[in-house]
């Protein structure tokens, strides 16, 4: 007989069952029609039938940018799965070099095949004429088509940069958010009016230009009453602020006044009928820099001034005059005069010192104001431990909303999207669950009961899964789940009496937390044909409702999930 029985010594069975084995990642950003996403994988399904791949998996980027990884869950997802080694895939299918990223370092994108390629996955480019074989040709070959996607987004950006200008010079509005009192106007090529948009809302026609249009009478009154008050009332910023919010007026997103606000109205040229474009620049997803003036872009908006041009130029006088330049070396010699004359330092101290720079100045030269109390010889008694962990417990956050996201794909078919935040699962728009971390606070006293806090940002549906820190705010101690909603407030306060008023329900593990989940979640999806009922049909007035009745469900692919 043969020896086609005989296994050889040291191979895994378990190993060789899936080296045919291969994901797929496809990306695709505003680009070109051959870059869509099913493009890509007619492509990616051609080339794994050649080769005799079989696809187990797909990750997906779409309408996101190849400049960074940031921002590429799908990307991220794929990484994550490699290197912990619960990929069962030997195999990465992508259509192209420029579909794994143009990054602008191309270092960057051979560092991330790298960490492929170390854990045992080949990445291999289906539609390139080259073979990813680890050649010397194939090396070059790949360094070539990195830098050439790298340079594409440079000259793109050189282009559009400028066919921004252009724009912006014929008094068109250029960019997507406006200050108060303003709205923006959608025209076509005959400066027809086609539509006022709304925040977050982008013309439908690369042919179409955006005007610039008065808000309601209101919002003018309140925007001449400012400069009225600046330049000939002599009020302070925090005076203007104080007034606005004490009469009810809400900026225009709805929320309170800050002080930084106001100088950003009076240094607004919309209100003397000019657009103004190019102040600030982010290149490429790079960090966010200041414009000298002279590369500014001005052009007529074709809008009535809403403030006399006289009164705006004293307000720009008034402003220069309050605006000192003051060193680095100076800014820390006051900072060190004040700790010797008050002992110690905070951002309410610094704020309320005449003559020092305002805690937001200390942060933007220093980085930090941590950073620059080292610079003086300073060691604030405050415990920084938790602002030093942030990064690490962010990454926790994330892992465990991948991980949850898998185990909703695999038992109960759910498709599941990570947040950009990383600490939150959406399914079709309506987010679901989200992660948050609650450290242990510092009691007083063995007499009182241990208390955690939970910044929950803006989340305000959905599961929240709480990850309660130790003593130490080293580790996960357990596991909190809380049912929507929750009333509104930027922080949660968790402590073992307030769960039965908050009505959560504590878990010991992992395992436990996301049994709970997809309990309630099965249990959701299961009562949406009960849900199917008339609309119209009312209740009898001999019977009371319950109490339960008023319970919220949203309505998302058929499936009724919970809000």
């Amino acid at each position: 007989m043969g020896n086609w029985l005989i296994v050889p010594k040291g191979a895994s069975l378990a190993r060789r069952t899936r080296t045919r084995r291969a994901a797929q990642y496809v990306r695709m950003s505003r680009e070109l029609q051959r870059y869509s996403i099913k493009n890509q994988l007619a492509a990616i399904a051609a080339y794994a039938e050649a080769n005799t791949l079989t696809i187990v998996r797909t990750y997906a980027d779409e309408g996101r940018s190849g400049l960074r990884i940031k921002g590429r869950p799908g990307l991220i997802e794929l990484i994550d799965d490699v290197q912990s080694g619960k990929a069962d895939f030997d195999h990465i299918l992508v259509y192209d070099v420029s579909r794994w990223g143009r990054f602008q370092d191309v270092d960057e994108s051979a560092y991330y095949e790298f960490l492929c390629k170390r854990s045992g996955v080949q990445v291999e480019y289906c539609a390139e004429l080259f073979k990813n074989d680890g050649t010397f040709v194939s090396g070059i070959a790949k360094s070539l088509k990195r830098g050439m996607a790298a340079e594409w987004s440079r000259e793109l950006s050189v282009k559009v940069h400028a066919g921004h200008c252009r724009v912006a010079s014929l008094g068109y509005r250029v960019g997507a958010p406006v200050g108060y009192g303003l709205r923006r106007l959608m025209v076509d090529e005959s400066e027809h009016p086609k539509g006022f948009l709304a925040k977050g809302q982008f013309k439908a026609l690369q042919s179409d230009r955006v005007r610039l249009q008065h808000g309601s009478a209101e919002e003018v009154a309140v925007i001449r009453s400012i400069f009225d008050q600046f330049v000939n009332g002599r009020r302070s910023f925090s005076d203007i602020r104080r007034q606005l919010n004490d009469a009810g007026i809400a900026n225009h997103n709805g929320r309170p006044w800050t002080d930084g606000m106001i100088p950003t109205i009076l240094a607004n040229e919309n209100y003397i009928g000019k657009t103004i474009y190019n102040r600030t620049s982010r290149r490429l997803g790079q960090k966010l820099v200041k414009n000298p003036d002279h590369t500014w872009v001005r052009g007529t908006a074709q809008i009535e001034p809403i403030v006399d041009p006289g009164i705006f130029a004293r307000a720009q006088k008034l402003l220069a005059e309050r605006r000192v330049e003051i060193p680095e070396n100076e800014m820390l010699l006051r900072l060190r005069l004040t700790l010797r004359r008050r002992g110690k330092l905070n951002s309410r101290i610094i704020n309320t010192t005449l003559g020092l720079n305002h805690v937001s100045s200390y942060v933007k030269h220093f980085g930090s104001l941590r950073k620059a109390y080292a610079l003086i010889g300073y060691e604030p008694p405050r415990d920084c431990d938790w602002i030093d962990t942030r990064e690490l417990w962010a990454a926790r956050q994330a892992r465990h909303a991948a991980e949850l996201a898998e185990a909703l794909r695999n038992d109960l078919g759910l498709r599941v999207e990570l947040v950009l935040d990383g600490i939150g699962l959406d399914v079709g728009g309506k987010r679901l669950v989200s992660f948050l971390v609650a450290r242990r606070l510092a009691r007083r006293g063995e007499d009182h009961a241990p208390q955690w806090k939970a910044y929950r940002r803006q989340i305000s549906s959905g599961l929240l899964a709480v990850m309660r820190l130790d003593a130490g705010n080293k580790t996960i101690q357990d596991y909190v789940l809380l049912p929507p909603p929750m009333r509104a407030g930027r922080y949660i306060w968790l402590s073992s009496d307030s769960l039965h008023r908050h009505r959560g329900t504590l878990y010991d593990g992992k395992d436990a937390l996301f049994g709970a989940i997809k309990k309630k979640l099965a249990k959701s999806i299961h009562a949406a044909p009960a849900s199917s009922a008339p609309l119209t049909k009312r209740t009898k007035p001999s019977r009371p409702k319950t109490k339960g009745s008023g319970a919220r469900r949203r309505q998302c692919g058929g499936r009724e999930l919970l809000r």
